[in-house]
Order: structure tokens, then sequence, then C-alpha cells
């Protein structure tokens, strides 16, 4: 949602891992651990738990394969896997920042000491790109550019020395399928990144899609997020609303806990003008907060209360939505930091009270927006507003 540029640039420079990932299953040797029963077994079933946001329920399953393999670095991935769905549920929360950053190391640490002797290690170059890729995402998150960028370039090291094999696995096609579609889409989309794509191969986006279909259909440990990244593409980039809305509707029949893809539901009903299938889903969302249903964090509660009350606005029931905001800026009072729905939602307020005639507390809000770290042109609009009222 926000600075978009500069992540996809990241995104970009991270593609190299994703390349690796399909690259990965191309031949697999006999010894590599995801052949292994147990680990088809309990990484298949621990991924369904993580992906309903049962972090321990998944743990427990990912435990066994570590007991199994004390030394490999498949270990504390999947504990580091575990712990990146807790952080993607409050992008806001840096708690959890350094334990992760402790297991992506872990992890490269374990890669490095395997490849020192066997340089065509495929679970070793496999695990590291995997590695440098998650943690180069959550670098670029935090507006670490330049150490994400580094990580993406020691993501493709790894990865060309795994692309000399072709995948037949759906599994392992997930990665160059990305790879195919972004590759294509994003320079047409966002030009100022062609320099960059010059040093990577061609993309594909018709295959790209067809690659992702065949994973989402057939995939075994990688299916939910061919889906999840399916819907994610639909989404942004295809803007195709109806294949969006039928992937969503797959995590939310599969994962009925996981309060992301839930809210992520309404904000597809909302962009795609479907105003009141969004606000019952948005209901629906802050009700489980509420009643403390497990996958449902305050952040996303954020969400719900901001989208209701633009809901709300859209039909000029501005009484309505500003109770919504009230509830918005309640809930924010617990962070220390700004984010983009804390300060949208002040921002709204003013409007609403613009709105309801109340011009006084209005200005007051648009100068507090002011103050405030600037989201979606907050401060552009505030400074719109102090000089001609919103009038709906």
């Amino acid at each position: 949602m926000h600075n978009r540029r500069r992540c996809l640039l990241i995104w970009v420079l991270l593609l190299g891992s994703l390349h690796g990932a399909a690259a990965r299953g191309q031949s697999v040797p006999a010894a590599s651990v995801l052949d292994d029963p147990l680990v088809r077994a309990e990484g298949r079933a621990g991924l369904e738990r993580l992906y309903d946001l049962d972090f321990a329920g998944a743990q427990q399953h990912f435990a066994r394969i570590t007991q199994r393999y004390p030394d490999h670095p498949i270990g504390p991935f999947l504990t580091g896997l575990n712990l990146w769905w807790q952080i993607l549920l409050d992008l806001s929360d840096r708690s959890r920042d350094q334990a992760f950053y402790e297991l992506m190391e872990a992890v490269l640490q374990r890669c490095e000491r395997i490849l020192r002797h066997d340089p065509d290690n495929l679970d070793a170059l496999f695990f590291k790109s995997a590695a440098l890729g998650f943690r180069g995402r959550l670098r670029a998150n935090r507006g670490d550019w330049f150490r994400a960028a580094l990580d993406g370039k020691r993501a493709l090291d790894a990865v060309m020395a795994l692309a000399r094999r072709r995948p037949q696995n759906p599994d392992f096609r997930f990665g160059k399928a990305l790879y195919d579609y972004y590759a294509a889409v994003i320079p047409k989309r966002y030009p100022f990144v062609k320099p960059v794509m010059l040093f990577f191969p061609a993309g594909n986006r018709e295959a790209g899609l067809r690659q992702l279909e065949a994973t989402a259909q057939n995939g075994y440990y990688i299916q939910a997020e061919a889906v999840y990244f399916l819907a994610q593409i639909y989404y942004l980039f295809e803007e195709d609303y109806a294949r969006t809305i039928k992937h969503v509707r797959w995590l939310r029949t599969h994962f009925p806990n996981n309060g992301y893809f839930h809210a992520l539901e309404g904000r597809v009903y909302i962009r795609w003008g479907y105003w009141q299938q969004g606000r019952q889903t948005f209901k629906a969302v802050l009700a489980r907060f509420q009643e403390g249903h497990r996958g449902y964090s305050a952040a996303l509660a954020e969400q719900a209360l901001y989208f209701l009350a633009l809901s709300y606005m859209l039909e000029r029931r501005y009484q309505t939505a500003l109770d919504y905001l009230l509830k918005l800026e309640a809930l924010t009072a617990r962070r220390n930091e700004d984010t983009y729905f804390r300060v949208m939602g002040r921002l709204r307020q003013g409007m609403a009270y613009d709105a309801l005639g109340q011009r006084e507390i209005a200005i007051l809000r648009y100068r507090e927006v002011l103050q405030m770290k600037d989201f979606g042109r907050a401060h552009e609009r505030a400074r719109q507003y102090l000089k001609t009222p919103y009038r709906g």
C-alpha cells in the first residue's frame, strides 16, 4: 500500500530467490529431506495449521521434522516461517523481528557449512536462497533497502547454481511461475525498473499464470501459497476481481481461522465496488476480534473499523462513520508510532466532522494529521481541507 515503488524494486531484486525455488526441485536426489515420508506428512500437516494461524499446532509438526534432522537448515527455516506469519498479522509490530532474523541467520550458517563440503547440495542451496528471500522481504518492509538488495543479490548467486535443472513437480514450478509473471508484468507497469530487469531472464505473463494455476490445483507443500499469490496477482495486477474472490474463498474455506485472508476478502469486495458485502465481511472480522478468536489481531480490527467507516461515509452516514473512526482512534492509541490506519482514520474524522457542520473540531483533526507521519497523501489532503471544508 505504501512505498510501493521501492518495494517493487526490492521485489525485483528478490525474484531470483523465487526463480531458485523452482529450480530446486528439478532433479531432487533421494537424500533430499523433502522426499522423506515423515517430512511430507508432518510438513503438510504443519503448513495447514500454520495457514490456519494455529502457530502452536504447526510448531508441533515442525518439531518432529527438526527432531529427525536436528542439524539440517529445514528446522530453523520452518520455525522462522511460523514466526513470519505472526509478523504478517501486524507489520507495524517489530517485537518479533530480531528472533526472525536470528532464525534466518541460523539457516544460512547451516547451509554454508554444508556448501563448504558439497557446493552443489540442492537442499542447502534452496534453503539458503529461501532464507535470504524472506529476510530480504522483511528488511524491505522495514525500509532497510540496501541490505534487502544485498540479500536479493546473495539469493540470486545461490539461485544460479540451481537453475541448471528444470522442474517437473507442480510445487517446484511455483517459483519459476512467479518469476515468469512478475518479470513480465512489473517492467510494463513500472518502467523505472526496466534497467534492473536487464540483468534478469525475460518473463512470460501467460506461462506464469498457467503454472501458478497448476500449482494451486496440484501442489503439495505450496498449494496454499500458490492460491494466495494468485489472489494477490488478480487483485493488484490483473484487476480481475471475480478470479480474485474465487481464490480468496478457497483460502477462507480451507483456513477459516485466518483473519488475514478474511480481511483480504473484505478489501476485495470494497475495491470491486460491492460495499454491502465488504461491510458484512468487515463486521464479521471485527466481531471475531472482539470475541477473541484465534487469528484475529488488533491490526486486522483496525482495518475493519477503517473500512466500515469508509463504507458509511460513502453513504453520507457521517455520524455512524464517526462512531467507527472514534473506535479506531481508541484501538490505535496502544501504539507508539503512527500507522496508515491511525493517520487516515484521523483524516477521515476531520472529514466527517466537516460534513456534520462541526468545522472547529474538523480543523483540529486536520492539524493533528499534519503532526503525524504522512501516509496516502494525508498531509496534502489535510492542507486542502484546512483551506476548503470537506462537503462530502
